[in-house]
């Protein structure tokens, strides 16, 4: 039997509170759809009350308070990693290994540090990367406690004051995070505000804040870039991707199924680096799309805490009537049994092209008959977050993979982690703007000083 769902908090200057706005909107129980909990927001008042104490918050953020941060997590880890489950519906199977990344990113922060990644000096001249300021971290709901560890650990190890607000639809997890940090930073420098839309708005307007991090959707990015160009504000967004898998003429068929059915349905198909385009050669494609749906049907679909469920419900009514309604219209054939209620959706492939993304699990399909054609059409969306390559000639699917306009792209792969810890998450085109990573994130919270003696004067004066 799992533990009661937290009361919803912030946590203003020290002081941790009940929002008090009613956002008329009930949190629901993926499984039911029954609802659990009203959806509310920080005031505008005590939103206002923590820019003004991050705007004079300070406070050394050291290496061994970091790690001091993830020792104080790791217990917390199968707790938070349930409550995951239960806001979103992906399986805690899915949850918990990404749980890693909530104490890993304070750790691989405070190794950042001791590195000297803040610091680059040269032949005597001084090179500190100082912090920019007060940092806003907007996290989505379909991995909210890794997603706010990686911000709000770089941003603090920054040495940057730090608002958190997550998505209404998922604020559970991370108020076992904010316990854990506010515990052992200084004053000010962690604070935890709840809410939706307008409270994310009212932050982005201020101009104490200096930085402004931020993953979800094309709309708020657009939005928060709009607000912060006069202010010449740095903006690092990760936005939406309709991500293509090219599965080249002589791929393995079960690789290339399986690509196609774990891209399509990894977090329940909520994730912005999941499949949305299915390039197939035209004469493989009806021998990949029927390998495909035998792996999609044979699926276990289930509540999200049963471990051996790999493909849970959608997080809320709302969103899986969204994701239907992409499918008005279209020819498809969607796979599985689902179990009765709740807001389950079968992953479902489209007969024809996909030319936006849906945050669920559904993709097009498209064939080609030359690799030339599939190049093209991989490139054919403004989107460029994550591309997808299946080959058998490993040089030639490298090589394809180079001509995708993307900003990582994988060949034989499916994994939800970036092909290496140390490179950097690059967004092209409408997917967002700015890189993230475990050294990038750090320095976007950041700028540069250079200090030092010149001993040279200008020509023009004796």
């Amino acid at each position: 039997m799992s533990a009661a769902l937290p009361e919803i908090l912030d946590l203003i200057d020290g002081e941790w509170g009940t929002p008090s706005v009613d956002l008329g909107l009930a949190l629901e129980d993926p499984v039911t759809g029954a609802p659990v909990a009203r959806a509310v927001a920080t005031a505008p008042e005590r939103v206002d009350r923590a820019l003004t104490v991050a705007d004079n918050a300070s406070g050394a953020i050291t290496p061994d308070l970091l790690d001091a941060v993830a020792d104080g997590l790791e217990p917390l880890l199968p707790r938070i990693t349930e409550l995951d489950a239960r806001a979103t519906g992906v399986p805690i199977r899915q949850t918990e290994p990404l749980g890693a990344i909530v104490s890993g990113a304070f750790r691989l922060a405070a190794e950042q540090l001791r590195s000297g990644a803040l610091r680059a000096d040269v032949a005597g001249v001084r090179v500190r990367r100082l912090p920019l300021g007060p940092a806003l971290c907007l996290v989505p709901w379909n991995a909210p406690a890794p997603m706010a560890a990686h911000k709000v650990a770089n941003a603090l190890a920054a040495g940057c004051p730090v608002i958190l607000k997550v998505s209404e639809f998922a604020p559970y997890s991370t108020i076992s995070l904010a316990e854990v940090i506010a515990d052992r930073v200084p004053a000010g420098m962690f604070q935890l505000v709840q809410g939706g839309p307008a409270t994310g708005a009212q932050l982005v307007a201020d101009p104490r804040v200096k930085a402004v991090s931020f993953t979800g959707g094309l709309p708020g990015g657009r939005s928060i870039a709009t607000v912060s160009a006069p202010l010449l504000r740095p903006c690092q967004l990760e936005l939406g991707g309709n991500n293509p898998l090219v599965v080249l003429p002589d791929a393995d068929l079960d690789t290339a199924a399986r690509m196609a059915a774990e891209l399509l349905t990894t977090l329940n198909g909520q994730w912005c680096r999941a499949l949305g385009r299915l390039i197939l050669p035209a004469d493989r494609a009806a021998e990949i799309l029927d390998a495909t749906g035998k792996r999609l049907a044979a699926l276990r679909i289930g509540p999200p805490l049963d471990p051996e469920t790999e493909f849970g419900p959608l997080i809320h009514s709302r969103h899986a009537h969204r994701v239907r309604a992409a499918l008005t219209g279209r020819r498809f054939h969607a796979y599985g049994t689902l179990p009765g209620g709740g807001n389950y959706l079968e992953p479902t492939l489209l007969a024809d092209d996909l030319t936006d993304e849906v945050f669920g699990p559904v993709a097009g399909t498209v064939t080609y008959d030359s690799v030339e054609e599939a190049v093209r059409l991989a490139n054919a969306v403004p989107y460029g977050l994550e591309g997808y390559v299946c080959g058998s000639d490993e040089d030639l699917a490298v090589s394809v993979a180079h001509r995708i306009r993307a900003g990582e792209v994988k060949v034989n792969g499916s994994s939800i982690m970036s092909l290496h810890l140390m490179t950097p998450r690059p967004a092209w085109g409408l997917s967002g703007l700015g890189e993230e990573g475990t050294t990038e994130t750090l320095r976007f919270f950041t700028g540069a000083r250079v200090v030092g003696v010149e001993g040279r004067f200008a020509l023009h004066t004796s």
